[in-house]
């Protein structure tokens, strides 16, 4: 079967044509609402500003509400407070004893954290829109009527899109195909890709640049994809065996499975963490321009700058051992293996397999770690030395494969249990037959 057959049993299942109708619905309205204004600002001025802060924490955050903070829309907070709320409550459980109880308690326990997720939401949605709102009327010409009147129209209007960008997102998830938060923001980054494919079409047709450079640019970009694409699967499978045991007449356990240990856990989280940090020296820069110290500071701190792609690169390692230790615990995977009479063959139970699980990890993360730090310098030293007329790489480059990817699979679960080849399984299922 080839992948033209797989495609067309996608709509062959009922079941499965209905998600994917439902999801590309929900990801069109909200593609529809990011083109409803907020009012009271004078959107061609905050494009502007926009345009003079593209690789700051600014431009960041553009990218992660799909374009819609710098127009200015409903959207304009995007899905960024939910992933805030949401990370937070990650390291909650790490270092709060009632949270890792919630977090052990199964499906109702999990419920509570969606819930005290999504409160922290709108809690962070009010906060940041009340002091967008405030920092815009700080820019002239930006904000048509200053006041309180107009922040806390703002603070509601955005507050409002967030929470129904945060609906949407979980309609997707519950009745769609794929992970409805991270499709949001995928089909975000993704609406940009075609300005950016007429942009540098534009600059072919001028001259600007030529064929062969952008025929290289073109190479390298299919082999940086191909690189995360392999990145994002890699993975270190750790043998895992379970001791039989009888329960009256039934025999349980005497499984051979394994325990996958990615060699990228942390996604883009990293990236993110460490962008916050890097742009502080340049956001100190611009709030004290007087003060020679940290206007060089801030310089010093600017892309492609030695020491910003050096900082840069080690906040990115750092945070990515930090954030897999923070969600991939080898003590409980080691007492949970023991528990259930699992073991590593030729290492012992309890204290020794989580140092062997550690070890593993460490070892396994180094690589991941490091490509992570090459992609996100990537983009800047391709507009610096190559001059490529758009933005390629990042995080941006990470979600869009990884959700991809992520669907992908999700789609190939429902072809194959429905013992139809799906994409990445072609001829698996006629073999075992």
């Amino acid at each position: 079967m080839n992948i033209t057959s797989s495609y067309q049993s996608m709509f062959r299942i009922p079941e499965l044509k209905r998600r994917l109708l439902f999801t590309g619905l929900i990801l069109l309205i909200y593609r529809l609402g990011s083109h409803v204004p907020t009012p009271g600002i004078n959107r061609a001025a905050l494009a502007q500003l926009f345009q003079s802060q593209s690789g700051s924490l600014m431009g960041l955050y553009d990218m992660f509400s799909g374009g819609n903070l710098s127009s200015a829309t409903i959207f304009a907070l995007g899905i960024m407070p939910y992933i805030s709320a949401s990370i937070i409550f990650q390291l909650l459980q790490a270092v709060v004893p009632y949270f890792e109880k919630l977090a052990k308690e199964g499906e109702e326990g999990r419920k509570k954290i969606t819930q005290y997720t999504r409160l922290a939401t709108v809690f962070l949605a009010l906060i940041q829109s009340f002091g967008m709102a405030a920092g815009l009327e700080q820019m002239g010409g930006i904000v048509t009527n200053p006041g309180m009147g107009f922040k806390l129209l703002t603070a509601i209007t955005l507050t409002a899109g967030t929470v129904f960008v945060m609906w949407l997102g979980e309609q997707i998830t519950e009745r769609g195909i794929g992970n409805g938060i991270s499709l949001i923001i995928f089909i975000g980054i993704v609406a940009a890709y075609p300005t950016d494919i007429l942009n540098t079409a534009q600059q072919l047709a001028s001259g600007d640049m030529h064929v062969i450079k952008a025929l290289v640019i073109g190479v390298f970009m299919l082999f940086v994809i191909a690189g995360i694409i392999a990145i994002t699967q890699a993975q270190r499978k750790i043998p895992v065996q379970y001791a039989k045991k009888i329960v009256g007449r039934r025999v349980y356990g005497g499984a051979n499975t394994h325990i996958p240990l990615k060699v990228n856990t942390a996604g883009v989280i990293p990236i993110i963490f460490a962008q916050a940090i890097i742009m502080f020296p340049a956001t100190l820069g611009q709030m004290f321009p007087n003060v020679g110290f940290l206007t060089s500071l801030s310089m010093a701190f600017q892309p492609p700058m030695p020491l910003y792609v050096i900082v840069y690169s080690a906040l990115i390692i750092l945070f990515a051992y930090f954030y897999t230790a923070v969600i991939l615990n080898p003590v409980d995977l080691a007492d949970n293996m023991k528990k259930n009479s699992g073991f590593i063959p030729g290492v012992r139970p309890g204290k020794k397999t989580a140092e062997y699980i550690d070890r593993v990890l460490t070892r396994v993360t180094l690589p991941g770690a490091v490509f992570l730090a090459v992609i996100a310098v990537l983009p800047d030293m391709m507009i610096a030395w190559l001059r490529v007329p758009f933005y390629f790489g990042g995080t941006g480059l990470l979600i869009v494969v990884g959700v991809a990817l992520d669907t992908l699979q999700q789609i190939e679960s429902h072809l194959v249990m429905r013992h139809y080849d799906g994409f990445m399984t072609k001829g698996r299922l006629r073999a075992r037959r």
